[in-house]
């Protein structure tokens, strides 16, 4: 790829500085064991994608320079998402995350829930203390999404009979909707009209569904990522490559995949045997051609934006979004 992260964020590297201070300040408790769990959170932060499209956004829609309402907007989709993770991963009883130790590895479980509970209460709390009312309404329903996500996703590994329109719900639901939130949160908090914020909104969620597709590729060893090849398949996770493959299949093949989806265990010549299945039925090309309609679905309504530095960089980081190795 020749477009780094850090060569995107450019036209807002110093709001991102800026927001890294106000984010860090808006963790700190008096609590001494909160404190340093919320230290060691703010530590290990990602790609720091989030914060980004919700300034790029915010520009492009008439908050130039950024109000104080995009850096609370960005704020609160931390404090609400990363009170996710943390719920999640006991949930999914995960002692790993980014390739650190989880919270709840470190601090047990009941702990782990109490520090994602307080992570929604901290962000409540700034939206509420600021009069955001409707930052809190766009976030409150992309974690509301989220969770029905989820659970949509959990009953559907049960029976493993997902379709693609079912697939293309979860996938909008629990990826797709944070990703759209951030973007709508962006216009939002720069003073834009309704119409505005649903077009920044659905130019987000195009984005994200892009996202979470490559991601699923990963699973098949298309890229040397962190996450182990097959872990989906593990999982009995149905994803577009293999949805697809099953769709081509004659019953006898089809009940073969499925038996070795339902009773993996974690073995390797089972796995194996789905992953060969899907790559030699095509279903890696027809996900990276549905992938790529997204994305070019997502630059058609961010060209419907002013021309801006900010609306490049965005370009761009769509672009990273879907070429990532990692």
């Amino acid at each position: 790829m020749n477009v780094t992260l850090d060569q995107i964020q450019a036209p807002i590297a110093a709001e991102m500085e800026e927001f890294e201070l106000k984010f860090r300040a808006s963790m700190k408790t008096r609590q001494l064991l909160l404190d340093k769990i919320m230290g060691y959170i703010v530590k290990r932060k990602g790609k720091q994608i989030r914060p980004m499209f919700v300034f790029f956004t915010a520009k492009i829609s008439g908050g130039d320079p950024l109000p104080e309402a995009s850096f609370r907007g960005a704020a609160l989709i931390e404090l609400l998402h990363t009170a996710t993770l943390v719920h999640d991963d006991v949930v999914d009883e995960s002692n790993y995350r980014r390739g650190f130790f989880s919270i709840n590895a470190l601090w047990k479980n009941k702990i782990a829930v109490l520090v994602g509970d307080y992570l929604l209460a901290r962000g409540l709390q700034l939206a509420l203390e600021n009069d955001d009312f409707d930052l809190l309404k766009i976030v409150n329903n992309a974690v509301r999404e989220l969770s029905e996500g989820e659970l949509l996703q959990i009953e559907k590994a049960r029976r493993l009979d997902i379709t693609e329109d079912v697939y293309f719900d979860i996938i909008r639901q629990k990826t797709a909707s944070l990703i759209a939130s951030c973007c709508a949160v962006g216009a939002s908090s720069a003073g834009a009209d309704k119409e505005t914020v649903e077009r920044a909104r659905l130019f987000g969620e195009k984005v994200g569904m892009a996202f979470q597709i490559k991601d699923d590729l990963f699973d098949f060893g298309t890229a040397e990522v962190g996450k182990p090849v097959g872990i989906d398949i593990k999982e009995k996770k149905m994803t577009l490559p293999l949805i697809y493959a099953l769709q081509q299949a004659d019953w006898l093949t089809k009940r073969r995949v499925i038996f070795n989806v339902k009773n993996n265990d974690g073995r390797k010549d089972r796995v194996q045997a789905v992953i060969d299945f899907v790559k030699q039925s095509g279903g890696l090309e027809y996900a990276i051609k549905v992938m790529e309609s997204y994305r070019d679905e997502a630059l058609t309504i961010l060209r419907t934006f002013p021309e801006s530095a900010s609306r490049n960089s965005l370009e761009q980081l769509i672009n990273y979004t879907i070429e990532r190795e990692k």
